[in-house]
């Protein structure tokens, strides 16, 4: 038996995002109408006039937690055609977990391969092939403030920070932000100060040489007891041939802890 602790943020109306979902409701007064019409029935026919609610999801894959696949990163990785979501191995989805504290960072700052390497001294973890890590920023305190403060509230993976975690085996990398790389007011501020197009989106663009996945906009990570010996489960949502999938990712915690 596990307990479960929720690192997920929700698909919400209004959310703190650029690009958030539109979520409509409909009640149960028009979900009679809706099945009576498919039934070639009266509404007056259930119970009180009333059928099933049901809701209408309009959205990016990107909205809310989800998982990018090595599609979204660029056309190919490793020289050959990039996966989608639907494409990936899920044994990259689920399994053991190493959360990693990097809330000391400024936010726009880089997450180097020595922040990495000092994380792991301190909590005395050496990564193993397959780890799922979990990058803690803090950021995810300003969801439901501002979009503006959300999106700059973070520390960022840098491609050095991560060639070094794929070079330890890891698949799958997660983060309490918007994305994985820097915020894009330091990323872009950078590229203009230097005119160098891989400061935009560098570990996003990195995709297109190796193959890996990220978690994006997980929340809750404060509430993981330790940093090590928890199971991460964030199995997407199967969308054909998409860049991203939904995914309701969660912390399995051993009941005897």
């Amino acid at each position: 038996m596990f307990k479960i602790i929720d690192i997920s943020t929700p698909h919400e109306n209004n959310a703190t995002e650029p690009f958030p979902p539109k979520l409509e409701f409909s009640d149960h007064k028009k979900g009679a109408e809706r099945l009576a019409k498919l039934a070639g029935i009266d509404p007056s026919d259930f119970p009180d006039s009333m059928a099933l609610a049901t809701d209408i999801i309009t959205g990016s894959g990107h909205s809310g937690t989800h998982i990018d696949a090595p599609l979204h990163y660029g056309p190919e990785c490793e020289g050959k055609p990039a996966r989608s979501i639907d494409q990936i191995p899920l044994e990259w989805c689920f399994g053991n977990g190493v959360l990693l504290d990097m809330r000391y960072k400024e936010p726009g700052s880089e997450i180097t391969p020595k922040d990495l390497q000092n994380a792991l001294t301190k909590i005395n973890y050496k990564i193993r092939p397959l780890d799922i890590i979990l990058i803690q920023t803090g950021c995810d305190q300003y969801w439901g403030t501002t979009t503006e403060k959300y999106l700059e509230m973070q520390s960022g993976i840098g491609v050095e920070g991560l060639n070094w975690l794929l070079d330890q085996g890891v698949k799958c990398i997660g983060i309490d932000a918007w994305t994985l790389d820097r915020p894009v007011k330091s990323m872009v501020e950078s590229f203009r100060k230097t005119g160098n197009k891989k400061e935009l989106w560098s570990s996003h663009m990195h995709g297109r040489n190796r193959e890996y996945l990220q978690i994006e906009k997980l929340s809750n990570l404060d509430k993981i007891p330790y940093y090590h010996g928890f199971i991460v489960s964030a199995l997407p949502m199967k969308f054909k041939g998409a860049t991203a999938g939904w995914c309701r990712a969660v912390v399995l915690i051993s009941q005897n802890d």
